[in-house]
């Protein structure tokens, strides 16, 4: 047994701010892509949270979900926040924290949102098979987009606008045209999804530990790779992050089986692979340099150089699995959620 002083030695907290105003597990942050400081957070006890780092007195309560909070994204011009929870609903506040409308529609829990890279339309995605595309600014529902076989667990526009792509718990890719509602191209198998600045190409992430880059236009797959556990160790572990560098040829995946594997795409080989001693549940690059966020399992943040596959930074504070990451509009600060109930 060990000694029983071994037993109180605290891990060093690292943090600048934290943020208790939750009173459960917290699943989604998103900082502002125009005010520096400006965070929002959503956890299990239903509720949403605006507040600004460095700023301990300024928080305003996003009050009306009827279950847990699930997502939450800013509009790309910084206007306005949207929030979706398990209750099914999606609401948009302004950012001082005051309900613009509510958006209804889907039968299920939502799983993700996202904004139109040019205005304020917004996509979210539900356990009940379907996604749905609302006009923030007056409430109304633009299209329904059907075809899914079970829960769609991510998604997003290309960075041009123009196409839809959406993940699903049906292990498919889906491409869509946006104005028709029509489903363009159907890929099979993955959990996880990120799409090339270009709007070209989509990388996603499986259960079965595989990692394909998918030619958004045509649907073919450009390239898979397999799963970096040996089937020595048991079953390949779920990928759950996947990310496009966004300026070097890379692709990143971080997953269950404890590693970030950065990816050459010219070469279609492992550039590196980064061990952490938990699994690896998000990542967030820092702007559009070589350097990697990973959250872990351990509740530990690490931060890659991934030119050369060293871990440069280790940051703790958090007591249980992170959930979600988020880089503030200035590049100086990086938030991050847990399970711990704390941002």
């Amino acid at each position: 047994l060990p000694d029983a002083e071994d037993d109180i030695v605290e891990d060093s907290d690292d943090s600048i701010h934290i943020f208790t105003g939750h009173t459960g597990e917290l699943y989604a942050v998103a900082c502002s892509p125009t005010d520096p400081v400006l965070v929002a957070t959503g956890g299990g006890d239903d509720k949403g949270f605006l507040w600004k780092i460095g700023h301990a007195d300024w928080a305003s309560e996003l009050q009306g979900h009827t279950d847990s909070v699930s997502s939450l994204a800013f509009s790309h011009d910084g206007q306005l926040l949207a929030s979706g929870g398990f209750d099914g609903l999606v609401k948009v506040w302004d950012t001082s924290g005051n309900l613009k409308s509510t958006l209804e529609g889907p039968g299920g829990g939502i799983e993700w949102i996202r904004w139109h890279p040019k205005g304020h339309l917004i996509l979210a995605g539900s356990e009940d098979c379907t996604v749905w595309m609302w006009n923030a600014d007056n409430g109304s529902c633009l299209n329904v987009f059907s075809g899914h076989g079970a829960s769609v667990t991510c998604g997003d526009f290309t960075p041009d606008g123009k196409t839809i792509c959406t993940g699903s718990e049906d292990a498919t890719l889906r491409i869509w045209n946006p104005r028709s509602g029509e489903s363009i191209h159907v890929v099979r198998g993955l959990t996880c999804l990120s799409i090339s600045s270009d709007s070209t190409f989509a990388v996603t992430g499986s259960k079965d530990g595989s990692v394909h880059v998918v030619n958004i236009t045509t649907g073919k797959v450009a390239s898979s790779w397999a799963s970096q556990t040996s089937s020595t160790e048991g079953d390949p572990e779920s990928i759950e992050c996947v990310s496009f560098a966004p300026k070097f040829p890379w692709a990143v995946s971080g997953g269950m089986d404890r590693n970030l594997t950065i990816w050459d795409l010219q070469n279609s080989s492992p550039r590196f692979i980064c061990n952490h001693e938990e699994g690896v549940t998000c990542l967030a690059w820092l702007g559009a340099s070589k350097f990697l966020a990973t959250g872990c399992c351990d509740g530990r943040i690490c931060i890659w150089n991934c030119l050369s596959g060293e871990c440069v930074e280790t940051f703790k504070g958090h007591e249980h699995a992170i959930q979600s990451l988020s880089v503030s509009s200035n590049l100086e600060f990086l938030v991050s959620v847990s399970m711990d109930g704390t941002a």
